[in-house]
């Protein structure tokens, strides 16, 4: 258990010192190949049990060496490789920089700027949104972010190790790509949809708790018991309610899509979002992730 909360340590200080690969990543390689599989398996678009195949070809191999490296290498290289593989598969960092840069051009009012910065992050239509818009997209993208990026990938390493880790990110970003709700993914995605949801229903509500503690703890948690059951997505709306409530300000409300204005429920209690909403959001997963490595240290020790 020690090992586990020192690489989980390292992994969290690698990425705060190095940040993502600039070059080359191996998600953004995963990426490009899944992009290949899915254009080779859905034709014609609409197939369910063809984005099963899709998914179980992409993720079976990976998970399967991982499992191999795993269980064959010597205990101080599997730690390396561990600490490497939990560095990359987590975007703490990354997910800062991107959340600064919406507030940052949100605070010296260039509008068109902070438009384009959330649009790197938010499958929303930026160039459709205000000021609070803006700011509203990247705060919810921080909060929900934290929990797919940074905590799930922090829980699964800890549940299941190298195999767990490499498992959770791929999954995760195949449905990032493939779970849209339109005529080419809705059916092809469904079954990486469903699968991310089933492997981020307790890391999310672990996120929630984690949020709630964090942040002011009585509204949290009403907002979270309250509200996070009516989103849409069952595993974001305890992640983003709980934020909400914890950071003291409203998110959700109505926000522009391609296919047209999507009306959601409102989240959390107090104004509407802000720069410094997206930056109190950053500090907010910051004190998260301090909590969930003393966690593991201490039960480390105790163990």
């Amino acid at each position: 258990m020690f090992a586990s909360a020192a690489v989980c340590v390292v992994a969290v200080l690698m990425d705060h010192w190095l940040g993502e690969p600039r070059r080359w990543h191996p998600v953004v390689a995963f990426g490009a190949l899944a992009t290949c599989v899915e254009r080779a398996l859905n034709r014609p678009p609409g197939s369910v049990s063809r984005g099963f195949v899709a998914v179980l070809v992409l993720v079976a191999p990976m998970t399967a060496v991982a499992w191999m490296l795993a269980d064959g290498l010597p205990d101080a290289l599997r730690l390396a490789l561990e600490a490497l593989v939990l560095w990359l598969a987590m975007s703490l960092r990354g997910l800062a920089e991107h959340g600064r840069a919406v507030a940052v051009a949100l605070e010296r009012g260039d509008l068109t700027a902070a438009r384009d910065a959330v649009g790197r992050i938010v499958s929303r239509n930026s160039g459709a949104l205000d000021q609070t818009g803006v700011a509203t997209a990247a705060t919810e993208s921080m909060l929900e972010n934290g929990a797919d990026a940074v905590f799930a990938s922090l829980f699964w390493y800890l549940l299941a190790g190298l195999p767990g880790v490499i498992l959770h990110r791929t999954v995760n970003t195949l449905d990032a790509m493939w779970g849209y709700r339109n005529d080419r993914f809705d059916r092809f995605g469904r079954f990486a949809a469903r699968l991310d949801d089933v492997m981020n229903f307790i890391p999310a509500r672990l996120t929630a708790l984690t949020y709630t503690l964090a942040g002011q703890t009585a509204t949290a948690w009403r907002c979270w018991q309250a509200q996070g059951r009516h989103w849409e997505s069952p595993n974001a709306g305890p992640v983003m309610a709980a934020g909400a409530g914890a950071l003291g300000v409203s998110l959700g409300g109505a926000a522009p899509y391609s296919e047209g204005v999507r009306q959601r429920p409102v989240l959390g209690e107090g104004p509407a979002a802000t720069a410094g909403s997206i930056r109190a959001s950053i500090g907010l997963v910051y004190r998260g992730v301090g909590l969930w490595l003393v966690a593991a240290v201490l039960l480390s020790a105790i163990h």
